[in-house]
């Protein structure tokens, strides 16, 4: 950059080179080293403005604000130097006699440069302005974060202090709801009720997909458990809720849901926690956050079991989506997601019974088991019982039932042989 401040009778340097203000035809005609000195001096400052303008530009893909800001000072360091050798050239040569060809092309290119100065300031402004947006943002972001934090720290410290209840001593004002929960037998009967629905959620495709590809859904159904009695041929549908609950419960007595993961001993503030953090976000989300998650692997592995390869082979035609998932990943389709809502159900029940000093129980009933009123429920209403045989037997178990402190919630279970009221 060229010294500013001197006067008419001073000299000043560029490029270790003294260049004297003479009028256009002497510094034309007398010294025409000193305006090939100034020309490449423009070229120069030209290149590196470009340049800088360049990383300006890559600055903002991806966004970096640091970089953002150490391009635009070069920008605006480059510009201020073209400014100055354009009143440099100006001072010293306010009225031209005569032009050579020298001056006419640093005329012309003092012209060009003043156009692309005004451009380059218009397009600084832009970023500038683009640069306080991303840091409205982020600090947006950051109070978002600190909120978050401290919503948890209390959470902690409410688990810590009141033995697994998060409720906040009432007027508290707090109306997200993450704080208002009590870890009671309620809570876990409401969590068996959204399991159970999604159960039946997700039977619907299943078998609407069976009957798509050409399935003989009783022979289907008789390969589940056979011999069952149905009462009615729409019936059939709990045989394959039963089939998605045996596998979806399978291992629901171990802390871990006999997943593989690399984790100790888990505290029940801990589970309890991890359902209130659960609860409310969707399942794919979670599983685009953290795919490989002890929740992502319990959702592969009941997949894989739920869905048999002939069955999604007639479905798609193809076992792409299985061995997508195969290989570690969630994909996105329609019938993938509708199971991981009922893998979220089964997996927050599971988080939600582990919360309980003493765990929360799960039992099964097997089929012809003698139906007790105190341990099971029937999923049809209305029935006839037969005067000669007045109590009935278990043909499947649709739900598990459980044992909640002193408390049974009651298993659901289909009765074969008997008659439904119209």
């Amino acid at each position: 950059m060229l010294p500013t401040g001197l006067k008419d009778n001073q000299p000043r340097e560029s490029n270790n080179q003294k260049v004297y203000p003479q009028p256009m035809e002497d510094s034309a005609n007398q010294n025409p080293e000193a305006l090939e000195a100034l020309i490449s001096k423009i070229f120069t400052n030209i290149s590196s403005l470009k340049s800088a303008y360049i990383q300006l530009q890559s600055a903002h893909t991806p966004y970096d604000p640091d970089k953002i800001q150490a391009a635009d000072k070069d920008v605006i360091s480059e510009l201020k130097n073209l400014s100055e050798l354009k009143h440099f050239y100006r001072e010293n040569n306010p009225k031209p006699i005569c032009v050579s060809p020298q001056d006419s092309r640093l005329a012309a290119e003092i012209q060009e440069q003043q156009s692309l100065l005004k451009t380059y300031e218009v397009m600084v402004k832009k970023f500038q302005s683009e640069i306080q947006n991303k840091d409205s943002e982020i600090l947006q972001l950051q109070q978002m974060i600190e909120e978050a934090n401290q919503k948890r720290a209390k959470l902690e410290k409410n688990l810590k202090l009141r033995g697994l209840s998060t409720k906040e001593s009432e007027g508290s004002g707090d109306e997200s709801g993450f704080y208002s929960v009590d870890l009671t037998p309620d809570l876990f009967i409401s969590a068996v009720e959204t399991a159970f629905k999604a159960i039946h959620d997700f039977s619907k495709p299943l078998i609407n997909m069976m009957k798509a590809a050409g399935w003989d859904l009783d022979a289907a159904a008789n390969s589940i458990e056979s011999n069952v009695v149905y009462a009615k041929r729409a019936h059939k549908k709990y045989a394959f809720e039963s089939h998605i609950c045996q596998r979806m419960f399978s291992g629901f007595q171990h802390e871990n849901f006999s997943i593989k993961v690399d984790s100790g001993a888990v505290s029940k503030e801990t589970f309890f926690h991890q359902f209130l953090s659960m609860r409310e976000m969707d399942p794919l989300d979670m599983l685009g956050q953290n795919p490989d998650s002890a929740f992502g692997k319990f959702c592969r592995s009941k997949y894989l079991v739920v869905v048999h390869p002939k069955m999604e082979a007639s479905f798609f035609g193809n076992l792409d989506q299985r061995n997508y998932i195969n290989g570690g990943g969630h994909p996105r389709t329609p019938f993938y997601q509708v199971f991981l809502k009922l893998a979220k159900s089964i997996w927050l029940l599971h988080r939600l019974a582990h919360s309980f000093d003493p765990n929360v129980k799960v039992f099964q009933v097997k089929r012809g088991n003698e139906f007790s009123e105190v341990y099971m429920e029937s999923v049809v209403k209305n029935l006839i019982l037969d005067e000669n045989d007045p109590k009935p037997r278990v043909g499947l178990m649709v739900m598990p039932g459980f044992w909640i402190g002193g408390s049974v919630i009651q298993s659901r279970v289909y009765l074969s042989g008997v008659k439904v009221a119209e």
